[in-house]
């Protein structure tokens, strides 16, 4: 049976965007494959790691008729990334294998019993339906993932929070060291929603959404939460995902409310010169000086070979002289996953906590803990 017979881009587009979650090595050898239903003309693609389920449909050719097999995914992706982009191929199905041709290439591949696949149990819990514009979401998850602690024993911390509440939509990131807070305003009334969705799941669903400019980046993206699950449909896929148990931090009470002293400045000249400053300071230790005082803003950075860097930068302001110290990565991140011309820095002194804002933007907020120097 000919499963699928089309261009070799339709189909690498296909197999790529489910294949994200697919890891390298895993304890069930299945779940190195990809699902390919076949029901009449239409192809499902699936794929699973036990907590994410990621799923797509095309119409990829081929004879008509009903059909199951899976087949690893990283091969079949690795075997048509090798072929030209406008190259007809075909992939027939004969007793346990799948063959894959192209020109005057060919393929055989081993199969598994698509019986034997582990499709995740959805919930039946799942609360009302919402949606935002891919891109707006994007742009959320843009705005905090870099702040989702890496393996941290918190493990409520090794994820995003979602917070859905009448017309906005808060996204909230932490590692314990700082913080980011991401807010949108839906075109729809929900009731209150929490839940936290896991790093790889954050991670893979930015890889997914659509850019603007893209095709589809106007598309919405539909969220359904459950206890234990969240759902997302969008561009032809669905994504099921299970949530991290545990009750996040209360952000809130994280963020600082009345700084007195308020710097505004260019967003692209701090980060160079946190950037250079950042060369000079240890490998463990990534501890910068910040001082603020009328009219300039300083930087300074040194490490175990007494080596030292200098920065200068000319600001409007006249508050209070502050020194501080912070963990220059910290700030670097923040600013370079920002696309604004100017931010703000808050400060009240030495010791309290910095709160980074975008003059325009009072959805976002990112705060810093100082750091002894």
């Amino acid at each position: 049976m000919i499963v699928l017979k089309t261009a070799q881009e339709k189909v690498l587009s296909a197999l790529q965007s489910v294949s994200g979650i697919v890891e390298r090595r895993h304890t069930l050898p299945i779940l190195a494959n990809v699902l390919i239903r076949k029901t009449g003309a239409q192809i499902e693609l699936t794929t699973s790691d036990l907590e994410i389920q990621v799923r797509t449909t095309a119409q990829l050719d081929g004879d008509s008729g009903n059909f199951a097999t899976t087949v690893g995914a990283r091969k079949l992706i690795d075997i048509l990334r090798s072929m030209p982009a406008d190259q007809i191929v075909t992939l027939t199905a004969n007793q346990n294998k799948l063959t894959l041709q192209g020109g005057k290439s060919r393929f055989t591949l081993q199969t598994m019993p698509s019986d034997d696949f582990p499709l995740v149990q959805e919930a039946a819990d799942f609360g009302p339906a919402f949606s935002v514009p891919q891109k707006a979401l994007k742009d959320l998850i843009n705005q905090v993932h870099f702040a989702m602690a890496v393996h941290d024993i918190r493990y409520y911390l090794n994820g995003i929070l979602f917070v859905a509440e009448g017309k906005n939509l808060t996204l909230v990131a932490t590692d314990g060291h700082r913080l980011a807070l991401a807010q949108a305003t839906l075109d729809v009334e929900i009731p209150k929603q929490e839940v936290i969705l896991p790093r790889k799941t954050v991670l893979e669903l930015q890889r997914l959404l659509r850019d603007e400019g893209k095709e589809g980046a106007e598309g919405m993206i539909e969220m359904r939460f459950a206890g234990n699950q969240a759902k997302f449909s969008f561009s032809g896929m669905e994504f099921v995902t299970k949530l991290v148990e545990g009750k996040f931090p209360d952000y809130n009470r994280v963020i600082p409310k009345n700084h007195k002293n308020i710097v505004t400045l260019g967003r692209a000249p701090f980060l160079a010169s946190l950037q250079r400053a950042a060369i000079l300071t240890s490998e463990k230790f990534k501890g910068v000086r910040v001082n603020i005082d009328p009219g300039t803003l300083r930087i300074a950075s040194s490490n175990a070979e007494q080596e030292e860097a200098k920065e200068e930068i000319e600001i409007d302001y006249s508050g209070d002289s502050i020194e501080i110290g912070f963990n220059v990565t910290y700030l670097i991140d923040a600013l370079s996953n920002m696309s604004v011309e100017m931010v703000k820095l808050e400060l009240q002194d030495t010791n309290s906590s910095a709160l980074l804002t975008v003059p325009d933007q009072p959805g976002f907020k990112y705060v810093v803990m100082p750091m002894r120097i």
